[in-house]
């Protein structure tokens, strides 16, 4: 089998291509799932604030017996905190039992309180004292993202957005690229493959494979030059969603799936959201 890919951040880090996501896991359940995802060979974590589990993410973390360094963590400033950033940090790693996480993210841009380009500014300071090793976004559009850039001079090592067959965004997914922004898919699966994993596409993909419809879909992911974080606290799915390194998709196979884009947002959105 193939080793897990990594991708290197503007700013010059280097991620994971692919973690697990845990949002929605309680305290507890996320401790096990950390723990079966650490065994399995995953190294990259995204948490956040809004989850109200980085305390089960940091005793997981602890105890799983693998060095700090090795493990990729990312959490992310809640909405109401945007004019808080340095202590939402503070006590975020407090909760993860760390003195730094590898990357910070802003959950929510928020235009309708207007406080993004503060934030932002609070955020590159917290870059510079070292507590975020990388710093980006989430959910922002290109002129919320090309407002910090103007007022800052700084640019999101990463933009974390509502990504799958369904929804390709492939707009914002060029324009990040153009600005050296890596692209992260939050939803992959489409919200447990609802409407995807049923495509004809992807089921006679996954019988060519020999795969499960998630796996097709979360190698689309990879193959498409994403980083991606699908979420579970099964560990049966923990082990699928990570056993995606022994093929991959053609750009025939690639295009195909490119047909199933619909536009369809599940999630909030971002121009509206968080007011």
């Amino acid at each position: 089998m193939a080793n897990p890919t990594v991708i290197k951040l503007h700013d010059g880090t280097i991620m994971p291509q692919l973690g697990l996501g845990v949002w929605k896991a309680g305290n507890e359940e996320v401790v096990n799932a950390i723990h079966k995802a650490l065994e399995v060979g995953y190294r990259s974590i995204d948490t956040a604030a809004a989850y109200k589990n980085e305390e089960g993410v940091g005793k997981a973390l602890k105890s799983a017996g693998v060095p700090r360094e090795e493990i990729f963590v990312t959490t992310k400033l809640w909405n109401d905190d945007q004019q808080r950033p340095h202590e939402a940090l503070q006590e975020s790693l407090e909760k993860l039992q760390l003195d730094y996480v590898d990357l910070y993210l802003m959950h929510w841009p928020v235009p309708a309180i207007d406080h993004y380009v503060e934030a932002w500014q609070g955020m590159i300071e917290l870059q510079k004292q070292g507590l975020a090793k990388s710093i980006g976004v989430c959910n922002f559009q290109v002129n919320h993202l090309q407002r910090i850039i103007d007022e800052t001079g700084v640019t999101p090592v990463i933009n974390q957005i509502e990504l799958h067959p369904l929804l390709q965004q492939r707009q914002l997914h060029a324009w990040n690229a153009t600005h050296k922004i890596q692209t992260e898919s939050w939803s992959p699966l489409a919200q447990g493959g609802q409407g995807v994993f049923d495509q004809k596409i992807i089921r006679e993909l996954a019988d060519k494979y020999g795969k499960t419809p998630a796996q097709i879909v979360i190698r689309w992911h990879l193959d498409s030059g994403l980083v991606v974080i699908p979420k579970s606290v099964t560990p049966a799915r923990i082990v699928e969603n990570f056993n995606v390194w022994d093929f991959r998709l053609d750009k025939d196979e690639l295009g195909e799936i490119a047909k199933l884009d619909k536009g369809t947002r599940l999630g909030p959105d971002p121009d509206q959201f968080g007011g």
